[in-house]
């Protein structure tokens, strides 16, 4: 006999060693007894795996005080076994949709296992119950209520599901009184999914002879009377009499009901279904009412719970992701970027949101292989610690590239597919330009790649053309400004501008902040002096000085300088001006660096187009546009989510200019990845150009910016550039390469390693460990490639490694993972190069110097005299962006391995104020490419059969 039922024989009476008064099964001792072991196994479970605990949602709609008060014994039964239990309430005026969506934000979060919805529904809205019930994902259905729950069940199932509480705490109280199971006549009374049912099932399966009975029930005494195990849940206060129960039966009570009862204080008291006082003289055990069945309620709850949270942790390390990788099998030769893309199919996008822990609420899909995290995830994840920052740059360049795209994403297949860890990386957006140019896509190349490359280099999801058209709004609005300054006096003007609803004028918004620059105290438009509406109609613009340009998507050189305004209804109002590629728009570099949705509005907000004629910086803001381009902009701020070629996610956003911008991915990408991926994990994003371009504006404006540091930097390197840059003949893409490049020499390697040198130097000044990885090709001899590996040691690289991944894919980059975790583990002193307080000069020196190598910088008057303006307007304190050929350390793209003694030449300096930054211009930079000869849309096309797109590369 169980230590519950011993400690109750006090209740007992015996005649002659005859018993004739039932035991007492306490259902309050051995819920007690649950709770101690529960409490053991969490105790262990944390001891396993460090800050983990079971995790308990209840879910409760309006505020009745009965469900209030269930509530409350169950947060505080989780608290005293150490579940973390959270208790999320909806108003009575929330609709069944709110609580359907409440349900699957639940369901989607990896630290609640176990989830029940509080019945009844106490809302003013009519909700369908058994819908809300079954929103409830299976896994996590606690209360084991679902129908598929119920259904694994009813077929037999009981190890792969959950049982409702109270049928498995009743099961758990006959277990108790040693009597067995198997074989006896077993009644339950009452059919309701939450006990009746279930209970028959639960016993059917433990092999007792069920009969269920119910209201429709002919003579349910005498089934009642056969019963060896009964139990009873119909509802009905002491329905079931002594004489109905059978000798030696055991008894369990399910019921809880009230009635009148003048002894007790508030003139009720609590009963059961069975007629308590005359059912212990026939049946040989009782549950009491109430402390029998009630409490191994709350007790199996708390066991379903840490069930759940054990099942869990044996399909899942909590803080890991569980993706499913797509296998490469590499071909030899390698196939076309496009051939190898199509060979494997995409897994659906929303599988790999679910499989890094997105929530469904967190996710805009744009058809089956891309989709677009919203920002809230951000806040989701605030207080989950970061992953570490890994930015993947380069030597000095051949005008071919040396394989940064391809590293990144070889990287991140490596430590994704094949170490196992979180990883995401983060690219750039591709501008159309070159696609349909001569450089073609940018999605990596060979086995190591963003699929599917047609998706990533058309289109995407519309980032780039919501750029166009908010670019093009504000030239559009700059020259009709101006026309209508130029057309209109004062009055008409501020009537136009202010105009009269019933007689009343009022000032818009963003006209009131325009008043407030203005230093004018006046709410109301009818008290402005003439002077003060001149001031505000009058922008004043002085067209020499606009800055801003007009965009398309597309290499066109013969917009790289137009008149416009030659239609006669411009009045003769003609200006010079040109096209750039809309990747070189201010609005990109704000999208790439922005950190908020109100941060971005803000930017747009600061982005100074032109000055007045007084010198004043005239911006978007001033023009009326901030809003209007926020709205614009709205989706684009949102990263776009697609996925490797071994299927590990990647982040495709912004795509600002390496020269005249930063060259660099969004800053919100790499700190949504950063918070996903988790402590653990990595995160991999590239910059554009050499070390000395685009890892610099990483550090200096990037991570300046976001606050983000970096642990390491993968420095890619290949031995053809550094055979260039020991003296070996120019190299021309779509030209065969010279023998210097395909043979064997070690000579002409070693005299081009010194760039590798510099390189490696100036990532080491921002303190932060740096990885070669030598990006190898088939003509590259293993004495060559060694060469480069031992000298990147001896210059100061924390490691370097051969990589093959181009040709091998993830595989090909284990040895670069597994040297990346290594250095990632190394205390980074990670600092910025210059105070941005500093005059501009300086910072530009400081850069020059000791990143280019120069012995000195020299302005050129028009650069001297915007250094001047810009630092009276008030934007000398921002960061510095150099706009320099990245095809040598110097301004001469002549010039290889590492100059000295020239002086940096800075023709020109422009403001992307939105953005936050000045960009010197050192020599000319072309923001509109050409198309060549024979541009890249020549072998692009489409089969109208299958639609497949051919040609891409």
């Amino acid at each position: 006999m169980s230590h519950c039922l011993a400690a109750s024989r006090k209740c007992f009476l015996s005649l002659g060693g005859v018993r004739t008064v039932a035991f007492l099964i306490s259902g309050a001792k051995t819920s007690l007894q649950v709770r101690e072991r529960l409490k053991k196994d969490v105790a262990q479970m944390e001891e396993k795996v460090p800050g983990f605990r079971p995790g308990l949602a209840i879910l409760q709609v309006g505020d009745r005080e009965d469900s209030n008060l269930y509530i409350s014994m169950k947060l505080k039964a989780a608290a005293e076994i150490g579940i973390n239990a959270n208790h999320v309430r909806l108003p009575k005026t929330a609709s069944e949709d709110e609580v359907l969506s409440s349900i699957t934000s639940l369901n989607e979060d990896s630290t609640v296992h176990g989830l029940i919805v509080q019945l009844p529904l106490d809302s003013v809205h009519s909700i369908n119950t058994e819908k809300v019930t079954n929103a409830v994902s299976p896994d996590k259905d606690v209360d084991g209520l679902t129908s598929v729950n119920a259904g694994k069940l009813a077929r037999g199932d009981l190890g792969d599901c959950f049982i409702p509480c109270t049928p498995k705490g009743c099961l758990e109280l006959i277990r108790q009184t040693g009597v067995q199971i198997a074989g006896k006549r077993a009644v339950v009374l009452g059919r309701s999914k939450i006990v009746g049912a279930p209970m028959h099932d639960l016993l059917l399966w433990n092999h007792a002879t069920v009969t269920t009975c119910h209201s429709k029930t002919v003579n349910i005494a005498e089934e009642v009377n056969r019963a060896e195990i009964l139990v009873v849940g119909i509802g009905r206060a002491e329905m079931v009499k002594g004489d109905w129960i059978k000798p030696g039966a055991v008894v369990i009570d399910c019921g809880i009901n009230h009635v009148s009862d003048s002894t007790k204080p508030n003139g009720k008291r609590v009963v059961g279904d069975v007629a308590f006082q005359e059912a212990k003289e026939k049946a040989s055990y009782i549950t009491p009412v109430p402390g029998g069945v009630g409490p191994m309620t709350v007790a199996m709850l708390m066991e379903n719970t840490v069930e759940s949270a054990k099942r869990y942790l044996q399909k899942y390390t909590p803080g890991k992701w569980s993706i499913e990788c797509t296998a490469v099998n590499p071909e030899t030769p390698v196939p076309s970027d496009i051939v190898i893309s199509r060979s494997k199919v995409p897994k659906p996008i929303d599988k790999l949101t679910r499989e890094i822990g997105l929530h469904s609420d967190e996710v805009e899909f744009y058809g089956k292989t891309k989709a677009k995290i919203l920002l809230s995830t951000l806040k989701r994840l605030q207080k989950q610690p970061d992953g570490r920052y890994v930015v993947v740059t380069g030597i000095t360049p051949t005008p071919l590239g040396e394989g940064k795209s391809t590293t990144t994403i070889g990287l991140a297949q490596a430590l994704g597919a094949h170490l196992r860890m979180n990883v995401f990386a983060c690219v750039r957006q591709p501008s159309q330009g070159p696609t349909f140019g001569i450089k073609g896509g940018a999605a990596g190349g060979g086995y190591s790649q963003v699929i599917p490359m047609e998706e990533f280099n058309l289109h995407l999801t519309g980032d780039i053309h919501a750029i166009t058209a908010a670019n093009n709004l504000v030239a559009a609005a700059i020259d009709a400004r101006m026309f209508h300054e130029a057309t209109q006096s004062d009055k008409a003007l501020f009537n136009r501008l202010v105009p009269a609803n019933k007689g009343v004028r009022t000032f818009s918004d963003i006209q009131m902040r325009r008043i407030k620059k203005l230093n004018i105290e006046k709410t109301d438009p009818a008290t402005l002096t003439d002077e003060e509406i001149n001031r505000f109609v009058r922008l004043d613009i002085d067209p020499d000085t606009i800055t801003w340009q007009r965009v398309v998507d597309t290499n066109d050189r013969f917009l790289r300088k137009i008149t416009i305004g030659q239609s006669p209804t411009e009045k003769g109002f003609t200006r010079t001006a040109q096209y750039d590629i809309t990747v070189a728009s201010e609005i990109m570099a704000v999208l790439a660096l922005t950190h908020s949705l109100e941060d971005m509005r803000s930017r747009l907000g600061k982005m100074v187009v032109a000055s007045s004629k007084k010198g004043e910086p005239v911006t978007t803001e001033d023009l009326g546009l901030t809003g209007a381009l926020t709205v614009l902009m709205k989706d684009a701020i949102k990263p776009n989510l697609m996925q490797t070629l071994e299927g590990t996610p990647v982040f495709v956003h912004a795509g600002p200019f390496a020269n005249i911008a930063h060259g660099n991915s969004s800053v919100l990408a790499d700190k949504i990845a950063l918070k996903l991926v988790g402590p653990e994990g990595f995160v991999v994003t590239e910059a554009g150009f050499g070390a000395d371009i685009g890892m610099e504006k990483f550090f200096n404006i990037k991570c300046r910016s976001s606050g983000l540091c970096p642990h390491v930097v993968v420095l890619v390197a290949t031995v053809r550039a550094l055979k260039m840059h020991g003296g070996g003949p120019s190299v021309t893409a779509g030209v065969p390469l010279p023998k210097e490049y395909t043979e064997e020499n070690l000579e002409l390697l070693e005299k081009g390693c010194c760039n590798l040198r510099k390189q490696i130097e100036n990532a080491s000044a921002f303190g932060v460990a740096v990885v070669v990885a030598v990006n190898a090709f088939k003509t590259d001899t293993d004495a060559e490639l060694m060469l480069v590996c031992r000298f990147a040691k001896e210059a100061g690289a924390f490691d370097a490694v051969k990589c093959t991944h181009w040709a091998e894919g993830g595989k090909g980059a284990v040895d670069l993972a597994q040297a990346v975790q290594k250095a990632a583990q190394a205390p980074s002193n990670f600092q910025l190069l210059y105070d941005v307080e500093l005059p501009i000069v300086d910072k530009i020196r400081i850069i020059a110097q000791k990143i280019y190598g120069a012995d000195d910088v020299e302005l050129l008057p028009e650069a001297q005299h915007k250094a001047e303006v810009y630092t009276r307007q008030g934007f000398g304190n921002l960061p510095i962006c150099m706009a320099k050929t990245h095809l040598s350390l110097s301004h001469d793209p002549e010039k290889k391995g590492v100059p000295t003694g020239f002086v940096l030449p800075i023709r020109d300096i422009r403001a992307s104020v939105g953005a936050g930054f000045l960009y010197p211009l050192v020599g000319t930079m072309s923001t509109m490419p050409g198309l060549p000869t024979r541009p890249c849309f020549y072998d692009i096309d489409l089969d109208p059969e299958t639609e497949e797109i051919s040609g891409l590369f």
